[in-house]
């Protein structure tokens, strides 16, 4: 069994960053990575561009129990702390969409450049090696691995969540927090597609790979952004955001036309070109196949022209497009899920260091804790602070 003075269970996004930071201050660093690679969710995330952070985050972009936790994290390591490793580091991106900062060549940038900053810090990586043991060592820890075994003074688990289970991930850092007595908040998938049942699977597998802008809300919450129909229900940003603050039974309602009555623009052209179709001048607005389905729907056989159309019926094809309430039967779950919501529960960490109230030098950072960002960069962004938060004092 070898001494070290930190042990970083996990090689994500946190947990390099709480490795990287700790090194820089002179401690002996050593990371356990229990898939062949660290960083796989850096590598397929963003299409393979890593969105990796947003210019504008804020603790309002991130779920919690306890929502005034993130704050002191993310004030004390912003995105520009980032992005100035980033440009240090001469990484090409771009800004996709307000805030959000892509690779412009791939996200093997940005895990090349963690990497780098690692070594040059003298962190020890270890891949293949997944914990099968943690005890209190009293005073520090004991960690044992498949390959490895270390005495550590500080131990910090950044072993990530639930979500996309083929590429390693496991429930050890919420096993490890209740070993260590803290409670875990329920877990459940976050920015994921819906699946539906019966006719609505029906209709969403028809319309499969049609697209279109669109508000999708839940309660009080919405979202606007592209929404994207699949043969097993609906994807895209707006229905993955808005995925987060749904609960199983709920329903969702959609918008798809944010901005541009349907009513007002059905009624204008029933003046000026009465004997033409209503998918036709609904078309103008969203995808063909979407607007003829919709007719399909709402209107019998016989009032397809605009001739055909009243006051009564222009209302019910207008609540199809900016008012359409549909009950998902489920998600598609962790294997494509982006992030795990819940987990460890905050009362019991320390929100400056995120270390246990409890247990001397016991860190939890990343997704393994109950904060969970909003699509757009804002889940790196939380990796990157609370694992600085942690490497500053570990």
């Amino acid at each position: 069994m070898k001494a070290t003075d930190v042990v970083v269970i996990g090689g994500g996004a946190a947990g390099l960053m709480c490795a990287i930071t700790a090194a820089r201050r002179g401690r002996r660093v050593v990371v356990l990575e229990g898939s062949n690679k660290p960083g796989k969710k850096i590598l397929m995330s963003g299409g393979g561009r890593c969105n990796f952070t947003h210019l504008h985050s804020t603790h309002a972009n991130f779920l919690s129990a306890n929502p005034h936790f993130c704050k002191s994290a993310l004030a004390r390591y912003t995105p520009y702390d980032f992005l100035e490793m980033v440009e240090t580091h001469g990484v090409a991106y771009h800004e996709k969409s307000p805030g959000q900062l892509f690779c412009d060549r791939s996200s093997k940038d940005i895990l090349n450049m963690l990497l780098d900053e690692a070594a040059q810090a003298s962190v020890t990586l270890h891949t293949h090696s997944p914990v099968l043991e943690v005890s209190d060592g009293s005073p520090g820890y004991r960690v044992i691995s498949e390959k490895h075994a270390y005495e550590t003074e500080s131990l910090v688990v950044a072993s990530g969540g639930l979500s996309i289970p083929k590429m390693g991930a496991t429930d050890l850092g919420y096993r490890l927090a209740r070993q260590f007595g803290l409670d875990v908040l329920p877990t459940r998938a976050g920015l994921v597609p819906f699946t539906f049942s019966g006719a609505l699977h029906e209709m969403m597998s028809a319309l499969s790979g049609v697209s279109v802008q669109a508000r999708a809300s839940c309660g009080s919450t919405s979202f606007t952004d592209g929404l994207l129909f699949t043969h097993r229900g609906l994807s895209g940003p707006a229905a993955l955001q808005i995925s987060s603050f749904w609960q199983p039974g709920e329903s969702i309602t959609l918008d798809m036309s944010v901005g541009e009555s349907i009513e007002e623009l059905l009624r204008g052209a029933r003046e000026s070109a009465p004997r033409k179709k209503v998918a036709s001048v609904l078309s103008q607005v969203v995808p063909r196949a979407l607007a003829e389905h919709i007719t399909d729907d709402a209107l019998p056989a016989s009032t397809r022209t605009l001739a055909d159309l009243g006051n009564q019926a222009i209302g019910t094809v207008a609540a199809k497009i900016h008012d359409w309430t549909i009950k998902p039967a489920a998600t598609e779950g962790y294997r494509t899920a982006e992030v795990t919501l819940g987990g460890v529960d905050t009362r019991k960490l320390s929100s400056q260091t995120m270390a246990s109230l409890e247990h001397e030098n016991l860190y939890f950072v990343g997704e393994v804790v109950d904060v969970t960002g909003h699509l757009g960069g804002h889940n790196f962004q939380w990796a990157w602070a609370s694992g600085y938060a942690a490497g500053e004092v570990a």
